[in-house]
C-alpha cells in the first residue's frame, strides 16, 4: 500500500487494529526498504503528538478507544483529585489515588473505571507529555537542603532544589524554577532556580509572578518580527481605499468606555428613521485589515489569543502601535471600522440589518462616568458642554437599550445579577490601601445591550445559512447544579420548581422573586456557581444564560481573536456574497474547532491571571488587619468549616470547624452545619461578624474565626478611626493606578 499519514490514520484507529510496535506495523502495511520505515516512523511520530495515538512503556502504538481516552489533566485546587478535560467531550473525574506521577497540565492517557455522580471516572495509565517546563513559587531551605512550594495549589509537589541550583536565592525569595526531573515513583520532582523575582512578600513581585505562573508575556514585549511588521504599517487611510468603503465620516458617531481605556473597539450612532424605527450603528475597528492571516503578527495574536488586563498593567494581543492607535477608535480621526447597521422597531425587535466595510470618525471620545452623570441628571458643566453634541443620541440610546433590554427579559435571558467587582486602591508605595466595591451604571448597560444584540445579529446572518462559523457557547447547567440551587432555597422556606431540563426564564424568575430577600446576594452566588462555563465552538449549541439561540463574539477584536476570525469571515461574506465560504468550508470546518479551542483555553488562563493577582492584592490588604473584624456573609459549608467573604471587601476566608464553639456535624443533602449541643445551623447566606487570624500570600489562604462580641463592637470603633486616618492620608497622594 502506499503510505500517507491519512491511510495509517485510518489504520491505526479502525476497529480492527491490534496495538503493535514499529516493527509490527512495518510488517503489516508490508514496508520493507529504509525510506517506507522513516516515513512510517516520523507519521507515527505526528499521531502521537496530535493525541489520535498512545505509545506505551512497551513500544506499542495504541488507538484511544470507548474505554481509553487522552486528554489533559487539571487538578483541583484543593486535594480533591483532578478532572481530564476532553476537546468535544465529556470531561472526566480522577480520584487522587488515581492521578499517578502526573502534574497539572500534563497530557495524558487514561483508562476509563465507572462513572462519579453525573459524570465518567478514570485512572492515570501513563504521563504522554509533559506541558509545564517551569513553576513559580517560594523558596524554602531545611537544614542542608532546599524546595520551592509552588504557588500554583493544583501543583501537588514541593520542588527540590540541589544545592548547584540555588542562584543566590535565599529563603522566601519569590523564584522561577526549570523543572529537571518529574514525579517518579519514591521521588519528588526537581529543578533549578532561573530566576529570583525578589522577596515573596513584596508587592512589587505579585505582578511577575502571575506573569511566570500563567505563562505569559512580559509586559511590552513582543518577537522583534512583529514589532518590525507593526512599525511599518500606514497610519494614513488611502484615498482609494475609502472610495471601496462606505463612507461614514458625516454620521454622528462616538465611543464609551472606562477612563482608563485606551484600546477602543467599539463606537455607535443612533438615530430615527422618517417611519420613526431607530438606526442603530455598531461600528467595529477594522482589525482584519491591518493583520493579514498568516502573517507575523497574526501568528502572535493566535498564540496570545487575547489581551490580558492585570489591574494597572496590559498585555495586548497586539501590538502597541496597532491596539492603541491605527486601531483604536480615537476621537477626530479616520478608522476603518466594519459597521454593523441595524434598523430597530419602536418595540426594540430587529427589522433590517446590514454588514458593510467602512470608514468612520468618531466626535467625542466619552467615559462612563460622564455618561452616567449625564443621564442621572448629575454631570458638571464642563461635562454638559462636552457632551452637547451627542446629547440626544445618548438619550435616544438609553430609551432603546431598555426596550431591548425588556425583550432580552422577557425571553428569559438571566440578568441583573450584581457585580462582583472590585477596584484595588494603592498608595505611594505601591501597597494596597482600600478595597472598594465597583457598580455599573446606565452606560455601562446600554453598550452591554447594543454588544449583544450586534454578536446575535452576526450570529444569526451564519446559523441561517448553515456557514461554517465561530459561536460563543453557554450549556445548560447540570441537574444536580440545580439541584443543589433547589435544596438551597427550600432550606430558606421557599419552594420552587426547577424542571430537570431547566430554561434559563425559569432562574431569571427566581432572580426576580427573590430580589427583595435579604440573602438575594447568596442566591445569585449559589445560582451563578451552578452554570457552565461559556466557550467558544464551531458547533452551535446556543447561549443558555442570555436565552439567545445563537450568540459569538464580534465587538472586540483588539483584544480578543475570535472576533478578528469573525470578522474575516464576514469579510468573505460581504466581498463576494459567500462564495469563498462555500469553497473553503471543509477547510474551514477543520481549522475552526481548533481554533475556537484554543480560544478558549487563553481566555481561561488570562481570567486565572486577573483573579490570581486580584487575590493576591487581597490576601496583602487583609495581611495588615489581623485581629480586626469585618461584616461577613457564609458562601459555603464544608465538614471542615465555612466559606465566608467578607461583604464589603469581596474577600474569602475560611472558619475552620476546630475554631467554632461546639462538635459540628454536616448534613450533606441540606449543605449545613449543625451544632450537636446548641444546635446552632450555619447556612449559605447567613451573616456573621468575623476576626481575621490568620493570611498567608504563599498559600493564598485567609483564615477567619467568628469575632466576640465585645472584640467586635471595640474593632468597628477602632476600623472606622483607622479607615479614616487612611482616607485622609490617602487622598493627598497621587493615586499609581
Amino acid at each position: 500500500m502506499k503510505l500517507s499519514l491519512k491511510t495509517l490514520r485510518e489504520h491505526v484507529t479502525s476497529p480492527e487494529y491490534s496495538p503493535t510496535t514499529l516493527r509490527g506495523l512495518a510488517a503489516k502495511l508490508e514496508l520493507s526498504d529504509n525510506e517506507s520505515r522513516a516515513l512510517l516512523k516520523k507519521y507515527l511520530q505526528q499521531l502521537v503528538d496530535s493525541s489520535v495515538i498512545v505509545k506505551d512503556s512497551k513500544g506499542r502504538y495504541i488507538s484511544p478507544g470507548e474505554k481509553t481516552v487522552v486528554g489533559t489533566v487539571e487538578f483541583a485546587r484543593r486535594n480533591m483529585g483532578a478532572f481530564i478535560t476532553i476537546e468535544d467531550g465529556e470531561d472526566i473525574f480522577i480520584p487522587s489515588e488515581d492521578t499517578g506521577f502526573s502534574i497539572h497540565g500534563d497530557t495524558v492517557f487514561v483508562e476509563i473505571t465507572g462513572r462519579f455522580r453525573e459524570i465518567r471516572k478514570g485512572k492515570i495509565v501513563k504521563v504522554i507529555k509533559r506541558n509545564k517546563e517551569k513553576v513559580v513559587g517560594t523558596f524554602k531551605t531545611r537544614g542542608m537542603m532546599a524546595f520551592v512550594v509552588p504557588d500554583d495549589i493544583r501543583i501537588k509537589n514541593d520542588f527540590y532544589i540541589p544545592p548547584e541550583g540555588f542562584n543566590g536565592a535565599k529563603p522566601d525569595d519569590k523564584v522561577l524554577v526549570r523543572i529537571t526531573k518529574y514525579p517518579s515513583p519514591g521521588r519528588n520532582p526537581e529543578g533549578v532556580v532561573e530566576r529570583v523575582l525578589g522577596d515573596a512578600l513584596s508587592p512589587e513581585v505579585d505582578l511577575l509572578t502571575v506573569i511566570y505562573k500563567q505563562g505569559l508575556p512580559e509586559p511590552g514585549y513582543f518577537p522583534e518580527e512583529v514589532k518590525t511588521q507593526a512599525a511599518k504599517m500606514s497610519r494614513k487611510i488611502s484615498s482609494r481605499e475609502i472610495k471601496e468603503r462606505e463612507d461614514l465620516r458625516s454620521e454622528l458617531v462616538f465611543t464609551i468606555d472606562g477612563d482608563d481605556a485606551m484600546d477602543f473597539d467599539d463606537a455607535i450612532s443612533l438615530k430615527r428613521n422618517s417611519e420613526g424605527n431607530y438606526m442603530l450603528g455598531i461600528h467595529i475597528a477594522d482589525v482584519s485589515y491591518y493583520v493579514r492571516e498568516g502573517t507575523q503578527i497574526d501568528s502572535e495574536a493566535y498564540s496570545r489569543g487575547t489581551s490580558v488586563y492585570l489591574l494597572d498593567t496590559v498585555i495586548p494581543m497586539l501590538p502597541f502601535e496597532l491596539s492603541n492607535d491605527i486601531c483604536s477608535l480615537r476621537p477626530e480621526e479616520d478608522r476603518l471600522t466594519l459597521s454593523l447597521l441595524i434598523e430597530v422597531d419602536q418595540r426594540g425587535r430587529v427589522i433590517a440589518s446590514e454588514i458593510r466595510n467602512s470608514v468612520i470618525n468618531s466626535r467625542r471620545r466619552l467615559t462612563y462616568s460622564e455618561v452616567n452623570g449625564f443621564l442621572n441628571g448629575e454631570a458638571s458643566a464642563e461635562t454638559m458642554e462636552k457632551l452637547r453634541p451627542v446629547a440626544e443620541s445618548l438619550r435616544l440610546s438609553h430609551e432603546l437599550a431598555q426596550k431591548i433590554r425588556d425583550l432580552r427579559k422577557k425571553r428569559g435571558s438571566v440578568m441583573d445579577i450584581s457585580s462582583r467587582e472590585v477596584k484595588i486602591i494603592f498608595d505611594e508605595e505601591g501597597r494596597v490601601a482600600d478595597i472598594l466595591p465597583q457598580t455599573r451604571g446606565i452606560s455601562e448597560w446600554i453598550i452591554e445591550e447594543f454588544m449583544i444584540l450586534a454578536n446575535e445579529t452576526v450570529a444569526e446572518i451564519f446559523n441561517s445559512r448553515g456557514l461554517p462559523f465561530v459561536y460563543r457557547i453557554h450549556e445548560e447547567p447540570d441537574p444536580e447544579s440545580m439541584m443543589q440551587l433547589k435544596n438551597y432555597l427550600e432550606a430558606l422556606g421557599m419552594k420552587v420548581k426547577i424542571p430537570r431540563n431547566v430554561h434559563p426564564k425559569a432562574l431569571q424568575q427566581i432572580l426576580e422573586k427573590t430580589k427583595d430577600h435579604p440573602l438575594h446576594t447568596s442566591i445569585e452566588r449559589v445560582l451563578v456557581r451552578g452554570m457552565k462555563r461559556a466557550v467558544y465552538s464551531s458547533r452551535n449549541i446556543g447561549h443558555f444564560g442570555l436565552a439567545s439561540e445563537a450568540y459569538t463574539h464580534f465587538t472586540s477584536p483588539i483584544r480578543r481573536y475570535p472576533d478578528l476570525i469573525v470578522h474575516r469571515l464576514l469579510k468573505k461574506l460581504v466581498n463576494n456574497s459567500g462564495r469563498d465560504l462555500i469553497e473553503e468550508s471543509k477547510d474551514l470546518e477543520e481549522v475552526l474547532p481548533k481554533i475556537a479551542s484554543w480560544a478558549s483555553k487563553r481566555e481561561r488562563v488570562a481570567n486565572e491571571a486577573e483573579w490570581d493577582l486580584l487575590d493576591m492584592k487581597k490576601v496583602e490588604y487583609i495581611a495588615n488587619r489581623i485581629g480586626d473584624t469585618f461584616d461577613g456573609v457564609i458562601t459555603g459549608v464544608t465538614k471542615f468549616g465555612i466559606f465566608v467573604e467578607l461583604t464589603e471587601k469581596m474577600i474569602s476566608g475560611l472558619i475552620h470547624i476546630s475554631t467554632l464553639d461546639d462538635y459540628y456535624d454536616f448534613i450533606e443533602n441540606q449543605n449545613i452545619l449543625v451544632g450537636r449541643k446548641s444546635k446552632r445551623i450555619f447556612r449559605i447566606g447567613d451573616q456573621l461578624r468575623v476576626q481575621v487570624i490568620r493570611a498567608d500570600k504563599t498559600t493564598m489562604e485567609i483564615d477567619f474565626s467568628i469575632a466576640k462580641e465585645k472584640e467586635s463592637r471595640n474593632n468597628k470603633k477602632k476600623t472606622a478611626s483607622s479607615n479614616k486616618s487612611r482616607t485622609k492620608e490617602h487622598n493627598g497622594k497621587k493615586r499609581k493606578n
